[in-house]
């Protein structure tokens, strides 16, 4: 597929031809899980076919195979080498591997922060109840500049800081952190980064050597457009011999990166990984910058048509070039909850009820596949909704 412009709807047509139709709802929530291409799926449906034919020889003596030319693709478009990438499920998987993998001892210091992903934060705690480490929380609003943000984590490092978890893309509202800037105020002090990219890796250009972290984990099944269930691990090369696999490896050492891999879980799917390379390709030839440029006009088409809505409030900075895909909104006086019910109920649009502290409200998230007039009919049915719910108050 040759590089579509940006200049124009009609232009994103054949981007839109290459994907299946998402029905019955109008799905607004690629943040979560995006649906692969049709190549993708073609691939993976080619693949868990051969499998089933002999399963035991096709998957580790013939689908397996392909994983070095899968890791050499990935490494391309992340700017790392493919002896750093290990493939796993998810970024949960991914993160945890980083958590429970780095040495520490009783009193060292990790500095999170309350925006993280749950999960993520409960294993930093999961760590601190049963090791004795201390987990400390930079404390800033996800509003506030980049300045405000970085003094927030400069303001909590210590001596003791040996590990920086920094959330690249807030999946609660689409905010991105000045990850690079922290990596270099961690790497100044000696501590150890940990950048959870599930939100930023293929959605817009991420460079794994520039931001100079020493873990990159993300979701190959959100914007790339893998099969759901494929995650990708990226550890700096001079940190992998001393970081513990989340699970024993069949093999005996020495491993290197491979001790991370999917593989150790024992027998899995993998039919799955097999959609990896197709997408990987597919999202090469479109481009991180086009798909950022692309989903940060379609956040700013449907914000700027809905913003006349009584009461609509963003909770997403929108002039930044930094905007992408992922935003949050609410609309005073109404229960979110309430108001992405019918929407999904009565209008067939789906978004996704967010809350976490004092931010709640609906994320809507799309993708390359989607057309400015569907996010008219989103805005619209917005609007109706809205309207319908404040007559009911009254």
């Amino acid at each position: 597929m040759a590089r579509p412009h940006t200049d124009g709807e009609a232009d994103w047509e054949r981007v839109r031809a290459a994907y299946p139709e998402q029905l019955p709802l109008l799905n607004l929530n690629n943040a979560a899980v995006s649906p692969p291409p049709l190549v993708v799926e073609q691939a993976t449906i080619e693949a868990y076919r051969l499998v089933n034919r002999n399963p035991d020889r096709n998957m580790w003596s013939n689908l397996d195979l392909a994983l070095p030319e899968t890791k050499a693709e990935l490494a391309g478009l992340i700017d790392c080498d493919p002896g750093e990438i290990a493939l796993n499920r998810n970024s949960t998987e991914g993160l945890c591997t980083a958590i429970f993998g780095i040495p520490l001892a009783a009193g060292d210091q990790v500095v999170i922060s309350h925006w993280d992903y749950p999960s993520v934060r409960a294993a930093w705690f999961q760590r601190q109840e049963r090791e004795g480490i201390e987990v400390a929380t930079a404390d800033y609003d996800l509003m506030d500049s980049d300045d405000e943000i970085f003094e927030a984590y400069a303001a909590v490092l210590t001596p003791r800081t040996r590990v920086l978890q920094i959330t690249h893309m807030s999946h609660w509202t689409g905010r991105v952190v000045p990850a690079k800037r922290l990596c270099r105020l961690a790497k100044d002090n000696g501590t150890l980064t940990v950048v959870d990219g599930a939100q930023t890796f293929a959605q817009m250009p991420v460079s794994f050597r520039d931001l100079d972290c020493d873990f990159f984990v993300t979701s190959l099944h959100k914007w790339m457009g893998a099969p759901v269930g494929n995650g990708m691990l990226v550890v700096r090369e001079g940190v992998i011999d001393r970081t513990w696999p989340l699970l024993a490896p069949f093999d005996p050492p020495p491993l290197r990166v491979d001790k991370f891999d999917h593989w150790n879980l024992g027998t899995y799917n993998s039919a799955l990984q097999a959609g990896i390379l197709p997408a990987a390709r597919f999202h090469r030839e479109i481009g991180a910058a086009a798909v950022h440029a692309r989903v940060r006009e379609l956040t700013r088409y449907w914000v700027e048509r809905a913003k006349g809505i009584p009461g609509f409030r963003l909770h997403t900075p929108l002039d930044t070039d930094t905007l992408g895909a992922v935003s949050l909104f609410s609309i005073d006086g109404l229960d979110a909850r309430a108001v992405e019910q019918e929407l999904r109920d009565e209008h067939q649009v789906h978004v996704k009820y967010r809350e976490v502290r004092h931010l709640s409200g609906m994320r809507v998230s799309p993708h390359i596949y989607m057309r400015e007039s569907e996010l008219d009919r989103f805005v619209e049915a917005l609007a109706e909704v809205v309207e319908k719910q404040r007559a009911g108050r009254t």
